[in-house]
């Protein structure tokens, strides 16, 4: 809980100042200002006394326990002080102080003996470089923001500073309470993930929302996520996702890959709610916080204007929720209770001189209908529209509603007292119905995700030991790149299937062997350099006969020597060539932040011009590997349309999961392509084509 950060019996503020404007008087007149009940420790060997408060010129003066210091000192002054603190057994310590890694390498080592100290001490850091810590419950306010927030049931913590202050003052204008605040700054040692753990078990934080630039142990991240977000909404905001890595990529994976696509699995797979903007961040904060989820999917609307209703329902149908259809008893009530020419259908149109009485009463009727999942009140202020008695009415049904009632009084200057009283019964307004309907969503995806079991993570019999084997090989090579010829032993120990096939390294051995197997055949040039083979020409299709078998030999390794004549060249892989079922691609590119990501997608013009693909990181379920092929907007030609057959769909999520356990197995593999994956019809199975993979030096 950091119980020392949170909820401190005494906070010593080093380098407090008597110059107001300057940081270290910030920080002690807001903790003074905030109520802070414990005691306060002015730190400053220069002042005798600053804002009514006796001051100490070191901690050794201060005779009773410190469980939190705030350190608002140069930068080259904070190790010492820091080493201190430790000593001294201070807690929890929040460095505001900046100069560091965003310094350059000197200031990077400066962290990293930060983290050192705090280890060795067991005491915990948050900063440095950050705007301070905010607790409305204590109260304390350890920052040197502007303003307290109001307490409320939302955590928030913030990777900017800057934002935090804007968050802020979006905050204190909207009365949005806040239960705690912290700006997590360079993170030498307190991080994002620390916060959920601390957050998850908080009785006081009902939701948790974040803005995210990086997150350092992606796969830990997911882990704790996971099982905050089965009770408790995290709702985050993520930028700088859009850059490619530095590092080069040989995979088509590779190329598709990217930190945003890794942050956007991570987020599914962990249950993290993605806001696109401060004002969806907003949104969906406050209506997880002041109202139950929904029971189910389909959405009632009361409204007092047609277009508005009509926007909702748009809004609505386009995310994927339903219109409620009102049972027989509730369109009775609101028969008995509104004007005949009043629609008692759903949208429920009380009309454009609707009183507050009339919206009460359909409200009444509404949230009592048990078919009903959510509602969104929308009043447009006409002239004989009671705009604050509607509120009260709104908010006295909501209060004793079990469905989450959410408001969308359409305006500012006229429906602003509304808007007070709805927030006052704890109900959240929106001045647009389409933000209404997204707030709705997300509180439907929580709610389902709620009710998700638990991921079961599947073992398949594999030939671990020869795997490790081939790639002792490869490294004993001097290289790191692995090639189809050699790619085929690791899919077989795996258990993905093959197309015959044999490393042929003369001609007459290719004839032999082409014979075996029958024809047609697939040959394609076998070398350790040439990954790309189509690239130089190095693959032919449908050889017929012992002849052309020949003759492509010999233009294969001709063509291999004149365009990469350093290449050294093993000969020819000769394949049985498949005949039927449809192109996908699987492959995986290691993130450096979450680690394994794995692709799939349909092959062809599918993955190399309209990138139709999809991402999980390793490991994942069955489920997770169903739900990648259904996310591709191209999953129908699998499924098959237009009489076409329906693909092996079960097969290709047992190729997906076996290759989330290899890349699991191996986290020396940075990057693999099975492209392409053969996928038969239903009952037929899988057949890998053509496999590359690249190790890590």
């Amino acid at each position: 809980m950091l119980d020392t950060l949170f909820s401190p019996q005494s906070i010593a503020v080093i380098g407090a100042s008597r110059t107001e404007g300057k940081l270290g008087y910030a920080v002690l007149a807001n903790i003074i200002q905030s109520g802070f009940s414990g005691a306060i420790y002015p730190i400053n060997p220069k002042a005798d006394e600053i804002l009514g408060r006796s001051c100490y010129q070191g901690l050794d003066e201060v005779e009773g326990e410190i469980d939190l210091a705030v350190i608002v000192i140069p930068a080259r002054f904070v190790l010492d002080t820091l080493e201190t603190c430790g000593k001294r057994g201070v807690g929890s310590v929040i460095v505001i102080s900046a100069g560091f890694r965003e310094t350059g390498h000197e200031g990077l080592m400066a962290e990293r003996k930060m983290a050192e100290i705090a280890q060795e001490y067991q005491m915990r850091i948050v900063g440095p470089n950050c705007l301070g810590v905010i607790d409305t419950l204590a109260p304390m306010n350890a920052s040197f923001a502007v303003g307290m927030p109001p307490q409320g049931q939302i955590a928030f913590m913030s990777q900017s500073g800057a934002l935090c202050t804007s968050i802020l003052d979006i905050a204190l204008a909207q009365e949005i309470g806040f239960s705690r605040f912290v700006s997590l700054g360079n993170k030498a040692d307190l991080n994002e993930i620390d916060f959920l753990q601390a957050w998850a078990e908080d009785p006081e934080s009902k939701v948790v929302m974040a803005y995210l630039e990086g997150i350092a142990d992606g796969g830990r991240f997911i882990d704790v996520a996971r099982h905050m977000t089965k009770h408790k909404p995290v709702i985050a905001i993520k930028s700088g996702s859009t850059s490619a890595g530095s590092r080069a990529v040989s995979s088509h994976t590779g190329t598709l890959a990217g930190s945003e696509r890794a942050y956007e699995a991570a987020f599914k797979q962990a249950g993290v709610i993605r806001a696109d903007s401060v004002g969806d961040l907003f949104d969906l904060s406050v209506a997880m916080a002041r109202q139950p989820l929904p029971r189910n999917e389909r959405v009632a609307i009361i409204t007092n204007a047609g277009g508005p209703g009509i926007m909702a329902t748009d809004a609505i149908e386009r995310c994927g929720l339903s219109l409620a259809s009102l049972d027989q008893e509730t369109r009775e009530k609101l028969r008995q209770v509104l004007p005949s020419v009043a629609s008692v259908l759903n949208p429920v149109d009380v009309l454009g001189d609707a009183l507050a009485d009339r919206y009460q009463a359909a409200l009444q009727a509404v949230t009592a209908d048990p078919h009903v999942g959510a509602l969104i009140v929308i009043l447009t202020p006409q002239f004989m529209t009671e705009i604050e008695e509607t509120a009260r009415a709104v908010g006295q049904v909501a209060e004793g509603s079990d469905i989450p009632v959410l408001a969308c009084f359409m305006g500012e200057a006229n429906t602003e007292p509304g808007a007070k009283i709805l927030t006052d019964h704890n109900v959240p307004n929106y001045i647009e119905p389409e933000r209404a309907v997204a707030a709705l969503r997300a509180m439907v995806d929580q709610r389902q995700w709620q009710e998700r079991p638990p991921p079961e993570f599947e073992a398949f019999d594999v030939d671990r030991e020869r795997v490790a084997r081939i790639f002792e090989q490869v490294r004993s090579d001097g290289r790191l790149q692995i090639g189809d010829a050699e790619a085929r032993d690791i899919l077989e120990a795996y258990r993905i299937r093959i197309p015959a096939s044999k490393l042929c390294k003369t001609s007459d051995e290719a004839v032999t062997f082409a014979d075996e197997i029958g024809y047609p055949v697939v040959m394609k040039i076998a070398s350790p350099d040439i990954l790309h083979k189509t690239d130089i020409g190095g693959v032919r299709l449908n050889i017929e006969d012992a002849s052309d078998v020949r003759d492509s030999f010999d233009l294969l390794t001709f063509r291999a020597v004149r365009y990469m004549p350093d290449a050294a060249i093993w000969g020819c892989l000769v394949q049985q060539q498949v005949r039927g079922g449809k192109e996908v691609i699987a492959g995986m590119n290691r993130d450096p932040q979450f680690g394994p990501l794995v692709m799939f997608g349909l092959g062809g013009i599918y993955v190399e011009v309209l990138k139709d693909v999809s991402f999980r990181i390793a490991p994942f379920s069955r489920r997770e590997a169903n739900e990648m092929m259904r996310e591709i907007r191209s999953f129908n030609l699998l499924r098959g349309v237009r009489g076409q057959a329906r693909s092996d769909i079960e097969a290709v999520a047992d190729t997906l999961l076996k290759l989330s356990q290899l890349v699991t197995d191996f986290p020396d593999i940075v990057e693999l392509d099975i492209n392409p994956l053969i996928v038969f019809d239903e009952g037929r199975g899988t057949m890998g084509i053509d496999m590359r993979l690249v190790l890590a030096p």
